[in-house]
């Protein structure tokens, strides 16, 4: 997602009472709008991984093509190394953020084994 999504993103969530032992109003509508929020965040997530594997698995039919190996291992590491150094950057935290891209990449490398396989 954008930053500028981001922005517009946190800007439209709701916002706690400015006291901090003031309850806030209407406890189960600012929580509703929360989960809405969260909601929207899991579908653009879900459509995002989507987009991603289609182009995987047509980077998995090309590598099956040219027979280039299913991994690649030096393109991993430097993800890796790129995507930690994005999480630190937006306050994430890079070890999950390595997990959850391991995670990715092992599941395309299976999809680009079994498109080696035919």
């Amino acid at each position: 997602m954008a930053s500028a999504e981001l922005l517009l993103v946190s800007r439209t969530m709701p916002q706690q009472p400015q006291h901090p032992t003031a309850p806030p109003a209407e406890p189960d509508r600012v929580l509703a709008a929360f989960r809405k929020s969260i909601d929207n965040i899991d579908a653009a997530l879900i459509h995002i991984l989507a987009e991603r594997f289609r182009i995987t698995q047509a980077v998995g039919q090309y590598k099956a093509k040219v027979t280039l190996p299913p991994a690649d291992p030096d393109r991993e590491a430097r993800q890796i190394a790129r995507l930690r150094k994005l999480s630190e950057d937006a306050d994430l935290d890079p070890e999950f953020s390595e997990k959850f891209l391991r995670f990715i990449i092992d599941e395309v490398i299976r999809h680009h084994e079994r498109a080696q396989q035919g």
